[in-house]
């Protein structure tokens, strides 16, 4: 297995960075904020991985409203753009840097489709029966608005990412088994709708 390289960026992508992620067909993504309402709290970094582990760490600026090579990569149709519970991230992507990510696979819709014998669907959950590993989420709640990251917090925002490449291969493979992969599909594509639904302040529009 390739050990693990992360780099940190300010504001976007360079062209060297973008140009090796688009030579390839399938990367990993992840997001962090100042919370979860996404008309309030920013959208603080970016995580992207490729499969051989090279990661990139962007940090968004406050008040910063585009980033032109983060938009190229994501918008970029003939790569697969893995996520965990995607329907968070677009909805920030979109609204803050005007991204409307394309060809996204979601490891948590996957999962709740594929592993019906479980209620634990969580990042956490997958990588301890996936891949045997305990993943440490200390850093979740910190304050990624900080100019400076702190180690821990790029290690974890590092391992959010490089992991979701063995469990997208093994919900796939359940799905395929299952029949169930059109299905999932077609759920992650309303993820979009669900995604604007939820940049427009609308909760609860599809409940009873």
């Amino acid at each position: 297995m390739p050990q693990t390289q992360v780099k940190l960026y300010k504001k976007d992508l360079d062209q060297r960075a973008l140009d090796n992620f688009l030579g390839t067909n399938i990367i990993s993504i992840d997001c962090e904020m100042m919370g979860l309402n996404v008309a309030r709290d920013r959208l603080c970094l970016v995580q992207i991985s490729d499969r051989d582990r090279n990661v990139a760490l962007v940090q968004i600026e406050k008040n910063q409203r585009s980033a032109v090579n983060l938009k190229k990569l994501l918008e970029q149709e003939g790569i697969i753009k893995l996520f965990h519970y995607a329907r968070t991230d677009l909805a920030w992507l979109k609204y803050w840097l005007d991204i409307r990510v394309s060809n996204v696979f979601c490891t948590k819709i996957a999962s709740k489709l594929a592993r019906t014998y479980t209620d634990k669907h969580g990042l956490k959950d997958l990588c301890k029966e996936i891949l045997g590993k305990e993943l440490n989420k200390n850093q979740q709640g910190s304050d990624w608005g900080i100019e400076e990251l702190s180690a821990d917090q790029k290690q974890y925002a590092a391992y959010d990412v490089i992991h979701l490449f063995e469990i997208y291969d093994k919900l796939k493979s359940m799905l395929e088994r299952e029949n169930k992969m059109l299905l999932a599909r077609s759920c992650v594509e309303f993820t979009h709708t669900l995604a604007e639904l939820d940049s427009l302040g609308y909760v609860g529009v599809l409940e009873h």
